[in-house]
C-alpha cells in the first residue's frame, strides 16, 4: 500500500510539473509577444519623436500675409468699381443719344401727318380761276404751315436738275432728253421732305435714261 501511495505522489508531482512547465511556457510566449509589439510601436514612436515641430510664423510674415490678401481684396473691389462705373457712362451715353434723338426728331410722326395737308394747299392753289379772297387764304395757311415746319427742321427735298440720289429719291418714271446726262431729275411728281438729316418722305421723280 506504501507503494501504491508512493506510485500516487510520484504521479501527482509529475502532473504538478507540467502545469508549471506549460505556465511558463505561456509566459514565456506572452512576454514575445509583448515585446513583439513593443518593438513595433518603438519606431512609430521614434518617428513621432523625430517629426520637426511646425514652425510658426512670426510677426512680419502675419503681416505681410494679411497686407497681401488686404491688397487682393482691394484689387478685386478696385475692378469691380471700374466695371460699375464703365456700366454706369454706358448707360449715361445711351441715355442721353435716347434724349438727343427724341428732342431732334420728337415731330416725326406729327410732321408726317402733316404732309398731305402741304399737298393738298398746293393743288388748291394750282387750280385755275380759284377765287382770289379763297387764293389769298389758302396762300396765308400754306406758308404759316410751312414756315411753322420749317422752324422744327422740316425742309423740301431737293430734286429737279440734280442726280438722282437714291436715299432721298424714288424714281417713279424715266425718259430720253437731247442734251440731258442720264441719271439727272427731270421733273418733281410729289414733293418730298426731310427732317433735320433723317427722310420724313422721298420725292417722287422722273429721271432722265
Amino acid at each position: 500500500m506504501n507503494q501504491e501511495t508512493k506510485k500516487t505522489s510520484e504521479q501527482t508531482e509529475e502532473t504538478k510539473q507540467a502545469a508549471e512547465n506549460t505556465e511558463a511556457e505561456t509566459k514565456a510566449e506572452e512576454k514575445q509577444v509583448e515585446e513583439a509589439q513593443a518593438s513595433e510601436e518603438k519606431p512609430a514612436e521614434k518617428a513621432e519623436e523625430k517629426k520637426p515641430e511646425e514652425k510658426k510664423p512670426t510677426h512680419e510674415e502675419e503681416l505681410e500675409a494679411q497686407v497681401k490678401k488686404l491688397t487682393e481684396q482691394v484689387n478685386v473691389l478696385k475692378n469691380e468699381y471700374a466695371r460699375a462705373y464703365a456700366d454706369t457712362e454706358n448707360m449715361k451715353k445711351r441715355l442721353q443719344k435716347e434724349h438727343d434723338s427724341f428732342a431732334k426728331y420728337h415731330i416725326q410722326s406729327f410732321a408726317i401727318e402733316l404732309l398731305p395737308v402741304l399737298d393738298n394747299c398746293e393743288r388748291a392753289l394750282a387750280i385755275q380761276g380759284i377765287d382770289e379772297n379763297m387764293k389769298k387764304g389758302l396762300e396765308m395757311i400754306y406758308s404759316q404751315l410751312k414756315s411753322a415746319l420749317e422752324k422744327e427742321g422740316v425742309t423740301e427735298i431737293e430734286a429737279e436738275g440734280r442726280p438722282f440720289d437714291g436715299n432721298w429719291h424714288q424714281a417713279l418714271m424715266s425718259e430720253h432728253k437731247d442734251g440731258v446726262e442720264p441719271g439727272m431729275v427731270l421733273q418733281v411728281l410729289q414733293k418730298g421732305y426731310k427732317l433735320k438729316d433723317r427722310i420724313l418722305r422721298a420725292a417722287m421723280v422722273k429721271v432722265s435714261d
